[in-house]
């Protein structure tokens, strides 16, 4: 590994880990906290008052990323991540300042969502010449019409995102199956800028871990995880590799499938298949498990299905 990624890792995590505590000062001076839905269970009606939107602390990921590497594009990187993250803190902020655990409405969320992915799909085909082919297997692609891709793409980009986004319910949750998906990008990738931003990334993450981990002494809020949704799957479409998100991004789809399954089997029977959805507090509900327990499980199947990812890419791609 070189010496500068060494550097950006070991910078990036000193630094969420130096300055996080002021950011969590200043959160709870300004009493932008977290709100709790009165459904949720007892222990997570404990957590009212704890400081959001520390995800504002992995920005620090975008500028020692540039630092290290001021290239395109890591710098279109740091602009999804940027993008996303504004629409997270429009969120969070309403959440906090008003104590309205709703936030914005969901139509606005998808509306700026849709309009910067569009936005960003248009500079990696026409600035950064990114193909519109589909990578099946190795050697096998199937090309797609620029204006058919740019759809294809805008579904799986916002809906991926969304999916990354509703991980983030328990402490530390969201972080521990980030890091090996991060960890992929930097394994498979050819780019330095990919393997740069993504290991800078990890370092951020497990710098706010500290502070995440349960109990938690701030959550991230949309703010972060709706910035590594849209950062983690702008680096499968950068890297050609959509066709590993089933796997890949397997937690994150099944925590987004759980509440799709929820709604819509309720709606028709009055009947809910878990006891809550996203399935993380099902698991809480149903077996009691704690949060660390069900934050150490998903992220064994996190890297689990990183392993399996890489052994197919390494030999079908």
């Amino acid at each position: 590994m070189e010496t500068s990624l060494l550097r950006a890792l070991g910078i990036s995590f000193l630094l969420v880990t130096m300055l996080t505590p002021i950011l969590i000062w200043g959160l709870r001076s300004l009493k932008l906290t977290q709100p709790i839905r009165i459904e949720l269970p007892p222990d997570h009606q404990a957590k009212r008052g704890t400081p959001l939107m520390a995800g504002i602390i992995l920005l620090i990921g975008v500028i020692t990323s540039t630092y290290f590497h001021p290239k395109p594009l890591v710098l279109f990187l740091g602009a999804a991540f940027v993008l996303f993250s504004f629409v997270g803190f429009m969120d969070d902020f309403k959440k906090a300042a008003f104590q309205d655990p709703s936030g914005i409405s969901g139509k606005t969320k998808l509306i700026f969502q849709f309009v910067f992915t569009g936005a960003l799909l248009f500079v990696l085909l026409y600035q950064f010449n990114l193909s519109s082919d589909i990578t099946l297997l190795k050697g096998v692609t199937f090309h797609l019409p620029i204006i058919v891709y740019l759809i294809i793409m805008m579904l799986f980009i916002v809906g991926s995102a969304n999916a990354i986004n509703f991980t983030d319910g328990l402490d530390g949750l969201l972080i521990n199956v980030a890091i090996p998906t991060f960890f992929f990008f930097f394994v498979i990738s050819e780019r330095i800028e990919v393997k740069t931003f993504s290991l800078v990334m990890i370092g951020c993450l497990l710098g706010l871990f500290i502070y995440n981990i349960y109990p938690a002494k701030a959550f991230m809020g949309d703010t972060g995880s709706l910035a590594l949704g849209g950062s983690l799957t702008f680096l499968a479409v950068i890297e050609k590799v959509e066709i590993l998100i089933p796997i890949l991004f397997s937690v994150y789809i099944a925590e987004q499938l759980s509440v799709i399954l929820q709604v819509w089997f309720y709606k028709k029977t009055k009947i809910r298949i878990f006891r809550m959805a996203p399935i993380h507090y099902h698991f809480s509900l149903k077996y009691g498990w704690s949060e660390n327990k069900i934050v150490m499980i998903f992220g064994f199947i996190s890297w689990l299905s990183v392993f399996i990812s890489w052994v197919i890419w390494k030999y079908l791609l």
